[in-house]
């Protein structure tokens, strides 16, 4: 009884990060006219702010540990503002809803005692066939492909192996507390910054922006980590993978309304597809 109680107390805190992550495309397009390393930096320095009261905490964080937290949380919203950039919006964020199911299928790869089932491979084929159709839409690729899919496959990778080596420095019991989450993304925010002093143009925001930029830094680049990390450390990885698949739903549909796009057949599909395949992978039991 208590495992179920700590089950359904984990996927509640996974809801709670999906719902401030369904937010987070349609935040960054409204904010592309901001350079990304600018974006990037100041949202995380906002988003760290809350667990400031407990940086002692902090003290208690390793070298590995402070590794792997700046490894995802700088790298996987740089490359998911780039992808915004460099290709179409809507297809480029379904891309990157790739992660939840990585972390299904890589979770058998890095997490010890969970295991690969054949059906975790065929809902890998099946989101990556959900991604082409989001991509191409009945096009070629040659007319369909833009660099900026790339980032978004990468930004996917990045957060998927950082969740899963989170949840697998807890279980070796070298864990960082949650309040690290704030020390990650301090850093994370002024290593973006320096980068954005030496290598981008120099930003010019608007009140609006700004008011902007604090909604994404203290939701999906701030509140939504920390209720990420308690998730991951109570829960199944695989099961807290597969709710994820409602983030794209949520996300898509409210990036569609937002830039007034046009929710086409290939689209839908590949939600489909994708949601589909992470809810096959939920149904495998060890």
């Amino acid at each position: 009884m208590h495992g179920m109680q700590t089950g359904s107390k984990a996927n509640l805190y996974a809801l709670g990060a999906i719902a401030l992550w369904a937010s987070l495309a349609t935040l960054g397009v409204a904010l592309s006219h901001v350079p990304a390393f600018a974006l990037t930096g100041l949202a995380l320095i906002i988003g760290s702010v809350p667990t400031w009261s407990h940086w002692r905490q902090w003290k208690k964080v390793s070298r590995t540990a402070l590794a792997l937290g700046v490894y995802g949380l700088f790298g996987f919203h740089f490359l998911l503002f780039i992808a915004l950039r460099h290709a179409p919006p809507v297809q480029a964020n379904l891309v990157n809803y790739l992660w939840p199911l990585f972390i299904v299928v890589l979770a058998p790869l890095l997490l010890p005692g969970v295991h690969l089932r054949p059906a975790h491979v065929l809902a890998a084929g099946l989101g990556f066939l959900g991604a082409g159709l989001a991509i191409l839409g009945g096009r070629s690729v040659e007319a369909a492909w833009a660099w900026g899919y790339v980032p978004a496959l990468g930004s996917a990778l990045i957060w998927a192996t950082f969740s899963l080596g989170s949840r697998r420095m807890a279980q070796s019991g070298r864990g960082f507390p949650t309040a690290a989450l704030g020390l990650f993304g301090l850093i994370s925010g002024v290593l973006a910054l320096g980068c954005h002093v030496g290598l981008e143009p120099p930003m010019q925001i608007s009140l609006r922006d700004g008011l902007l930029i604090a909604v994404m830094g203290l939701g999906p680049l701030g509140g939504a980590f920390l209720l990420w990390d308690r998730a991951l450390k109570l829960g199944d990885p695989r099961t807290i993978g597969v709710l994820s698949y409602l983030t794209p739903l949520a996300s898509t549909l409210l990036l569609i309304v937002v830039t007034g796009r046009t929710l086409t057949i290939w689209i839908g599909l590949a939600t489909v597809l994708i949601v589909g395949a992470a809810l096959l992978a939920m149904r495998v039991k060890d």
